[in-house]
C-alpha cells in the first residue's frame, strides 16, 4: 500500500508535563459514550479523570465542535480518545494546543484533505457496506443480524441485542467530510489495532497506526474492544495518560 503524504514536523518526543491528564473519549458510529462505561470506571480506579463526549454523528464540523466545547474546559492537558470515525474526529479536534497525545482504538487517522472513507478505500472493503440501512436524513442504521456479526460479534447475545437497539446512527455525509487539520503529524499517539475486527480491516488498521507513527498495542478483540476487552483497552490509554505524566 503507498500512503499519499506524512506528516510534517516532529511529534512531542518527551512529555508535556507532569500534570495528571483528563481522558476525553469520542465515540464512533452505532455506540455512544455509555459504551464506554467500563473503560471509564477502570481509569477512574487508577485516579484519572474522563469525560466521554456525545457527539451527534451528524456532520464532521459538528462532533469537532462538541469535542471542542469538552476540551475547552479542562484546566490541564487532555488524552484524547477515538474509535472508527472517532478517529477522524480526534484527528481534527486535537489541533487543540490543550491536547497532549491522542490514542486510536480501532480507528480511522486521515491526512489533511482526507475523509473517513477515504482512508477506509486504502484497505479492503468489509461486506457491512452493502448491509446498511439508510433512512430519509441519510443517517446509516444496522440491523440487529448485521450488529451481531458485524459490529459485535464477539459480545454477549444481550449485549449485541443493547447495541442494536440503542445504537446512534451516522449520518453518510458526516463520513465524506475532510479534515482540514491532522493532529497525529504533531502530537504523540497510540494506536490499538483489534485483530478480529470486521468493520475495519487489522491489516489497514497497522497500515494506519504506521503511518502516523504511533505506538502500537494489538488486542484480540472486534471494533468495539472498550466493551469485549475493558481492561486492555485501559492499560492502552494508561499509556499515554503516564507519558503525558512524565511516569
Amino acid at each position: 500500500m503507498k500512503w499519499p503524504g506524512g506528516h510534517a514536523g516532529a511529534r512531542g518526543a518527551t512529555p508535556r508535563d507532569r500534570e495528571a491528564p483528563t481522558v476525553v473519549i469520542v465515540h464512533g458510529a452505532w455506540v455512544d459514550g455509555t459504551s464506554w462505561r467500563e473503560v471509564i470506571a477502570l481509569l477512574h480506579v487508577k485516579g484519572v479523570s474522563v469525560i466521554a463526549v456525545q457527539n451527534p454523528l451528524s456532520a464532521l464540523g459538528d462532533d469537532v465542535d462538541a469535542v471542542a466545547r469538552v476540551i475547552k474546559l479542562q484546566p490541564g492537558p487532555v488524552v484524547l480518545v477515538g474509535n472508527g470515525y472517532g478517529g477522524t474526529v480526534i484527528t481534527q479536534a486535537g489541533d487543540h494546543p490543550n491536547v497532549a497525545a491522542l490514542v486510536y482504538i480501532a480507528a480511522c487517522a486521515p491526512n489533511i484533505g482526507e475523509s473517513t472513507t477515504d482512508v477506509e478505500n486504502y484497505g479492503p472493503s468489509s461486506p457491512v457496506v452493502s448491509r446498511f440501512e439508510v433512512d430519509a436524513g441519510g443517517f446509516l442504521y444496522l440491523p440487529l443480524a448485521v450488529v451481531r456479526e458485524f459490529l459485535a460479534h464477539d459480545l454477549s447475545a444481550a449485549e449485541v441485542r443493547v447495541l442494536a437497539a440503542a445504537q446512534a446512527p451516522i449520518r453518510a455525509s458526516a463520513l465524506l467530510d475532510r479534515v482540514t487539520q491532522a493532529a497525529w503529524r504533531t502530537k504523540p499517539s497510540w494506536y490499538a489495532v483489534t485483530d478480529e475486527d470486521r468493520i475495519l480491516s487489522p491489516a489497514l488498521q497497522r497500515e494506519i497506526a504506521a503511518r502516523i507513527e504511533a505506538r502500537v498495542f494489538s488486542l484480540h478483540a472486534g471494533h468495539l474492544p472498550f466493551l469485549s476487552k475493558p481492561k486492555e483497552t485501559a492499560e492502552v490509554i494508561l499509556a499515554a495518560v503516564d507519558f503525558v505524566r512524565g511516569k
